[in-house]
């Protein structure tokens, strides 16, 4: 009976499956096969084999690295910054206030608007010359090019930050509200500080959530796109262009989709490594507690 129920889950799963290798399979495939052949949208019929080229010729790619090198500043410190703050607001709310709920609410607002709508937002917000902030500053006699070549990627980390602490609010808080009473209670007992108690009981016990809360967080910071998109378009110069955004303007604008594929493969390896290092870090927070 057990052999036969197993059977039937399998052939339940079965058509998921298959669902599955439809929708994530065939593109994929489609995407590894593009990015070993010279492909073209403006030459199709000269599509040719090259081999592992595409991949060698990123390596001489000055602009391959600088939006690499783009992604990686964005998502260490929006994500860090997202930590920071998420934790800061969530031990706060951890605490018994007034009016409790409502903070919670009015701080998860931002993270139910759309990244184009927020980008959108900030773009006219922050313009040097119509943009409301840089006009307050200016008549505090503090002049700022909030988009400008030195500034430009540190405001759509900023953007980030706005819009994505509440969701590491929300992930810290749950962490925070799911701990046990006991230790707490009893290094209270012992006549612990909130300081020791902070450093040497929450954040430990905090750290297996916090480090989930940033894989998450990462994994969704490598795709910014909307803010880059909406506010700079990878400019000034390419100070602000992450890879996405390359890979956007390699594949439909300049026509190189095989190019453009093999860019995003590498995407995915940078992805995969940082995921498996946290995952690692992760296990071994686990086995410790």
């Amino acid at each position: 009976m057990g052999r036969r129920n197993r059977w039937l889950g399998r052939r339940m799963v079965f058509p998921l499956l298959l669902l599955l290798l439809a929708v994530q399979g065939y593109p994929m495939a489609f995407a590894a096969y593009i990015s070993l052949h010279d492909y073209r949208l403006t030459a199709l019929h000269q599509v040719q084999w090259i081999g592992t080229a595409q991949y060698v010729g990123l390596l001489e790619n000055p602009s391959y690295w600088t939006a690499m090198r783009n992604t990686l500043i964005f998502v260490f410190g929006a994500v860090g910054l997202e930590l920071l703050l998420g934790f800061l607001l969530a031990y706060l709310l951890w605490r018994p206030v007034p009016a409790q709920n409502v903070f919670r609410a009015v701080l998860l607002t931002p993270m139910f608007v759309t990244p184009i709508a927020v980008g959108l937002m900030f773009r006219f917000l922050l313009n040097n010359q119509l943009g409301i902030i840089p006009v307050w500053l200016r008549a505090l006699g503090v002049e700022i090019d909030w988009f400008g070549p030195d500034l430009a990627l540190f405001s759509l980390i900023l953007i980030d930050v706005w819009q994505w602490t509440p969701l590491m609010v929300l992930l810290l808080l749950a962490g925070l509200e799911a701990m046990p009473s006991e230790p707490f209670e009893a290094a209270r007992v012992d006549g612990a500080s909130e300081f020791q108690i902070l450093r040497h009981l929450t954040i430990p016990l905090l750290r297996p959530v916090m480090l989930a809360a940033v894989l998450i967080r990462m994994l969704d910071a490598f795709r910014v796109f909307e803010y880059v998109y909406a506010i700079t378009r990878g400019g000034p110069g390419e100070r602000t262009e992450t890879i996405l955004f390359h890979i956007y303007r390699v594949g439909f604008l300049y026509f190189r989709l095989g190019e453009a594929a093999a860019m995003a493969f590498t995407l995915a390896v940078v992805i995969f490594i940082l995921v498996a290092l946290l995952f690692r870090i992760l296990r071994r927070q686990e086995a410790l507690a």
